[in-house]
């Protein structure tokens, strides 16, 4: 009997599609780029929504948002929908399934308690040694707090990550720790040389729970989503990480700058709306911080965040090379897919932008996307537009299991010469509520082109991006354009027709 082969997905949080070595950007990745060495790049590969819990939806269903019903953050996904996606399958299928570090695919901050273990308001109910099951996966060891724009609140608000760090009773001060700003500063307070030891760091706390996990493996095949929460702001690196990049070696943004007069209606009123206090409460706002804010983006504040954005990718880096270490030293390696990817991408400065939100610009809407594993071809490159929704349906073709209905598709038939791809698609419904505006936000990306167009409204945007890769100019409504808006209109009404209703909103993120 042909041994079953292991799924390992490997993810991170805000990470550019720029911002692993291949792409020459500067930030040195050496362990990701193993994994391309090894296997096959997809240097087109987008998200299908520019917020978290959205797209993690997707990873995890195999359907675009429309589908699953998160159209946004602070909407559940229906809890059958995700016991039927890729862990529920490959569990069913007789594997241990795990899920390591940042989940978000259920609202934290929420107006009442949802009974969800990652639910600020509920995580009491789940004791301290509860591993699960939830979401499909058998085994968890997750996150409640992944990001420094919340403040600390003791056990039992905590999941296994804060139990961790809250073990002789010094969380909190560990928390604060991190949030220390060591001199010398940083010119943006969004990013800052962090205080508190790497040890501490959640990077290092997820990579050795995945070296655990593969050393413990039984005879079961394993099939795990390895989650990072970096490079998510706000931006803190510990040393040696944060200074692993002097501010002048790092590539900034080319175009710093805000360029709002040619572009759609959306933009501006998304920028402006964001300079007013938020409306989201006090949970994402410690020390009365406004985290959603931009701040200003001069050329060393710019350089400041790009060094350690940069750092913490590195720091992620190193625990992925950890990861393949222990699947080589058990013998393991050359029986397992490992797949790395972002939820979606990081502004960085273009455009005048930091963050994220519905201007989906290349670095937003582009992630990382490599594959290695048994009959994966060595230093493949694949141009094809793909997408993160493709993961369930790569994974169940790969371990020889029967393809889910969705909206993915397996990757194997590009590595294999066997079929092409021209489009990904994208989609976000935007809610003035939590974003300033309400939009029917759908995104395609072809070998050459991006369109975005708000549906209600008719308007969009067009970028050339092999003539303009810095997406300078919106190509909309430009007469030459007209049959490239066409097609790329089409391709966006080919989506298929099964929409589901929104899920209700049960919170902000």
């Amino acid at each position: 009997m042909t041994k079953k082969p292991n799924i390992i997905l490997i993810s991170t949080d805000q990470q550019r599609g720029d911002c692993i070595g291949p792409e020459g950007r500067g930030v040195r990745t050496p362990n990701i780029d193993r994994i391309g060495a090894n296997g096959v790049r997809f240097s087109k590969c987008i998200t299908p929504h520019p917020m978290c819990q959205a797209a993690r939806a997707s990873i995890l269903t195999g359907k675009l948002p429309y589908s699953h019903g998160v159209r946004d953050n602070g909407r559940d996904l229906d809890e059958k929908l995700a016991e039927a996606g890729i862990a529920g399958t490959f569990s069913r299928a007789g594997y241990d399934t795990h899920f390591i570090g940042k989940a978000h695919l259920s609202s934290q901050q929420t107006f009442e308690p949802t009974g969800r273990p990652e639910c600020y308001k509920s995580a009491k109910d789940f004791a301290p040694d509860w591993r699960g099951a939830y979401m499909g996966f058998d085994n968890v060891q997750m996150m409640l707090r992944p990001h420094h724009h919340t403040q600390w609140y003791a056990p039992p608000e905590a999941l296994h990550y804060e139990y961790w760090l809250d073990q002789d009773g010094h969380g909190r001060e560990r928390w604060d720790r991190a949030k220390e700003r060591l001199a010398p500063d940083t010119a943006h307070f969004q990013a800052w040389r962090s205080g508190l030891d790497a040890e501490w760091h959640s990077s290092p706390w997820i990579g050795d729970r995945a070296v655990e996990m593969i050393q413990a493996k039984g005879d079961k095949p394993l099939m795990a989503w390895v989650s990072f929460p970096d490079p998510h702001p706000p931006f803190l690196s510990p040393q040696p990480w944060c200074d692993m990049y002097a501010p002048e070696e790092v590539t900034i943004a080319r175009h710093p700058n805000l360029d709002l007069d040619n572009r759609p209606w959306w933009h501006r009123a998304f920028v402006e709306d964001r300079a007013k206090p938020t409306k989201q409460g006090a949970e994402h706002n410690a020390g009365g911080i406004d985290w959603g804010q931009k701040g200003e983006l001069t050329e060393t504040a710019l350089r400041d965040i790009t060094r350690i954005y940069f750092g913490m990718i590195s720091s992620v880096d190193h625990e992925v090379g950890r990861i393949l270490d222990a699947l080589e030293q058990a013998g393991e390696l050359d029986n397992t897919y490992v797949i790395f990817i972002s939820d979606h991408g990081e502004w960085l400065g273009d455009h005048g932008l930091l963050l994220k939100g519905p201007m989906l610009y290349d670095g937003l809407l582009r992630v990382p996307c490599l594959i290695q594993g048994p009959d994966v071809p060595a230093s493949g490159v694949i141009d094809d537009p793909v997408g993160t929704v493709d993961v369930f349906a790569t994974a169940t073709d790969l371990a020889g299991l029967a393809m889910p209905e969705g909206h993915g598709r397996s990757w194997r038939g590009l590595w294999t010469g066997q079929e092409t791809r021209d489009y990904a698609l994208s989609e976000y419904e935007v809610d003035s509520l939590r974003s300033a505006v309400d939009m029917d936000l759908m995104t395609v990306r072809s070998a050459r082109y991006r369109a975005s167009i708000d549906m209600r409204t008719g308007t969009g945007e067009l970028y050339d991006l092999q003539e303009d890769p810095d997406e300078m100019v919106n190509r909309f409504d430009d007469p030459a354009y007209r049959h490239i808006r066409a097609e790329h209109t089409d391709m966006i009404r080919a989506r298929p027709d099964d929409v589901i209703p929104c899920a209700p909103r049960v919170g902000w993120h």
